[in-house]
């Protein structure tokens, strides 16, 4: 693929992001979910009013710089509600989750090729974020999530980028990048599992590096029982072929010394987040900054423990994966398609209603599942790859030749953990959304394995790279209604629910 098709395919999912996200985004002249909190406070900071924040304040401060350019621009400003306290129009509080969302399949492309050097992989794995429900639907509504995803993986790409500088190149960009991890957690505390991620993969290179040198001269073979895999031989190379270290960005880690990722990204993504919570805490005088934090804490604290006695849609961890308890965001009834939006007053008599209104927060089921599946898939390569050598031998130690797939695997599968393994031990109340800062490593684990049958010599394999792109195409389109909240009938909506515990 040249350079040329490369950056047209960029703009392409770029501009299928944005029409999803701004298409009828004023629909539902209310505040939707947690937009009761997101988007008031966001008009707090605007209005000066002071006000108790449970999360970190960057989201909102956020959301409230996207009210006043809003309340500025003059069209859009024919729909309007008073419940942040100002009449406001539903866009104005919604179009930075928007724009910022339509964004995050570009930083996904950017990271993938940085992490890679292949066109095709990164624009699946962009085109794989773009289909998603989940994601969708977080960016429609004034929420955070979507900021903590991004910060993090654009901290992420940073870092990557930074490998292939050097000097004063490389500390300014791992500066930023400290910066980008800093504004992530300053969105949500749990934004501090990427920059785990990256302390991950540096300690797996050292461990890495480390091991390879008590690696037998020859290298091991291959194990029979590999065929199948091997079966996926590249049209220009083989997996792993390549092993010099200019095309292995991630080999390049370890040149950054214990100094400065505790400079890059540990003081600075402090003090960008000290400095985050300054304008907050000069508006709500009451508390300090440890007591303030004190707080949080407890509040979070006293969420209760994770079953729908708390909340209907709880959900713990380990739901989350095969996506057995997405939640409803907006749910309402009409009689007939030309009711008003959203209907205020008593609801409906139950079997009233004939048309459903619904904004359900759920993933692509398919991109979730599929995704899964290659995750596993990457976690048996790595064994293979990194662990049944040293196995087989009887000996400690990791093969030397270890090529940008297997690096690449590594890298997805430890930023998969960091961002999941974390909610194991959380007792609190926990959501869907939740995932979110995980999930995004299953979309790329899933364009990996695309990209190998893609280009494999087998018309099999190049048949299943295509069968599950456009599966996956197929999944947004007939799930759409449920992330935009179209107006469906009783028996769509129930065709969309496949599962009692989807509802």
């Amino acid at each position: 693929m040249t350079n040329k098709l490369f950056r047209l395919g960029i703009i392409a999912i770029f501009i299928l992001s944005l029409s999803l996200r701004f298409w009828g985004l004023d629909r539902f002249n209310t505040l939707v979910f947690d937009e009761v909190y997101f988007a008031q406070f966001g008009n707090n900071y605007l209005t000066n009013t002071p006000f108790f924040n449970a999360h970190p304040p960057l989201s909102q401060y956020i959301i409230g710089l996207g009210i006043w350019i809003g309340n500025h621009i003059p069209f859009w400003q024919n729909t309007v509600n008073g419940a942040t306290g100002s009449l406001l129009s539903p866009w104005s509080y919604r179009w930075t989750n928007a724009f910022i969302g339509s964004l995050i399949p570009v930083i996904v492309i950017l990271l993938t090729y940085q992490l890679s050097h292949r066109r095709n992989f990164a624009l699946l794995a962009g085109l794989f974020t773009a289909l998603d429900g989940l994601f969708l639907v977080e960016s429609r509504y004034a929420l955070s999530n979507i900021y903590i995803v991004f910060f993090g993986l654009l901290g992420n790409w940073l870092i990557l980028l930074a490998l292939e500088k050097q000097n004063k190149q490389r500390w300014l960009i791992l500066a930023v990048a400290g910066i980008s991890f800093g504004a992530s957690v300053g969105t949500k505390w749990n934004g501090l599992w990427f920059l785990a991620g990256v302390y991950g993969v540096w300690l797996a290179a050292w461990v890495i590096q480390w091991l390879q040198s008590f690696a037998p001269a020859t290298r091991v073979p291959l194990f029979s029982y590999l065929r199948s895999y091997n079966n996926l031989k590249l049209k220009d190379q083989q997996i792993d072929r390549k092993t010099d270290a200019d095309t292995i960005p991630l080999q390049k880690i370890t040149q950054i010394n214990i100094l400065q990722m505790g400079f890059f990204l540990g003081i600075i993504p402090a003090i960008i987040y000290s400095l985050i919570w300054i304008p907050h805490l000069q508006l709500d005088t009451r508390y300090g900054f440890i007591e303030v934090h004190q707080r949080i804490l407890q509040f979070h604290l006293q969420l209760g423990g994770n079953n729908p006695a708390i909340h209907p849609y709880c959900a713990a961890w380990y739901k989350w994966p095969l996506l057995t308890r997405p939640m409803a965001y907006y749910y309402e009834t009409t009689q007939n398609i030309t009711d008003p939006l959203p209907v205020f007053g008593p609801p409906l008599p139950r079997n009233a209603g004939k048309i459903i209104y619904d904004v359900h927060a759920m993933g692509n089921p398919f991109l979730w599942w599929f995704g899964l599946v290659a995750m596993v898939f990457l976690v048996s390569f790595i064994f293979i790859k990194v662990i049944q050598p040293g196995i087989q031998q009887k000996r400690l130690f990791i093969p030397k030749n270890l090529g940008v797939d297997t690096w690449i695997c590594l890298y997805i599968i430890i930023n998969y953990a960091a961002n999941l393994l974390p909610w194991v031990k959380v007792s609190r109340c926990v959501f869907i959304y939740h995932y979110m800062s995980a999930v995004i490593f299953t979309f790329i684990a899933l364009a990996w394995f695309v990209d190998q049958c893609l280009r494999s010599y087998y018309k099999e394999w190049r048949i299943l790279g295509l069968s599950i792109t456009f599966i996956l195409i197929a999944a947004l389109i007939f799930w759409l209604p449920i992330y935009l909240g179209l107006p469906l009938s009783l028996e769509d909506y129930r065709l969309r629910m496949w599962f009692a515990s989807w509802i």
